[in-house]
């Protein structure tokens, strides 16, 4: 996910993974493929909804994201996986699946907007908003920090590892972030970067 970097291609029992060389410049946002649920221990679908006995017709397929057991019906979908730096699509279940499907969201659209850099509006709660001055920020190349950009550039990057949650707004603002006892609302061109 992080990019300039080098990178190898890695063979797991999952699939294919496009990692970088070096672990230390692996991307915050990437998660490690979990342990799968093995084999002789998992005789029904883990899906509490179907729990389907696998046998010689019914075959155990792994979810990669989670790494548990299910049927074919339960865990036919294959979506791409970037946080696990999957090459090809890979099997979901239904839970993951929703899951993945929002994080790819967040990646595609949010994610870019921060690496390339927005305006961004800096509130304060104790400070009249008239009073907001706009920087323009964007997220590090290793993912790990928010830079000022241009005349501010000078000013300390905000570290990644301060962001308690992210939340995705539907109004004008792009996302929510919690970051120790201060939110800011992180919003696109023109838009907040709101402390509350």
């Amino acid at each position: 996910m992080a990019s300039n970097t080098e990178k190898k291609l890695v063979r797991s029992k999952s699939g294919l993974r496009m990692v970088p060389a070096d672990e230390k410049v692996q991307s915050p946002f990437t998660l490690s493929e979990p342990e799968w649920t093995p084999d002789n221990v998992c005789r029904v679908c883990q899906n509490s909804e179907c729990q389907l006995k696998f046998d010689l017709f019914h075959r155990k397929h792994h979810c990669r994201r989670c790494g548990k057991c299910f049927c074919d019906k339960c865990c036919s979908v294959q979506i791409a996986l970037p946080r696990m730096c999957f090459v090809d699509p890979v099997r979901h279940c239904e839970i993951c699946l929703n899951v993945t499907k929002k994080e790819n969201e967040f990646f595609d659209k949010h994610l870019k907007v921060l690496l390339n850099g927005s305006l961004l509006n800096i509130l304060d709660d104790n400070i009249d908003t008239s009073q907001s001055e706009g920087f323009t920020c964007r997220l590090s190349q290793d993912h790990r920090k928010l830079e000022f950009v241009g005349e501010n550039s000078k000013r300390e990057p905000i570290s990644i590892e301060k962001i308690e949650s992210i939340q995705i707004m539907a109004s004008d603002c792009d996302m929510h972030v919690l970051m120790g006892n201060h939110s800011y609302h992180l919003c696109s061109f023109g838009t907040r970067f709101v402390q509350v």
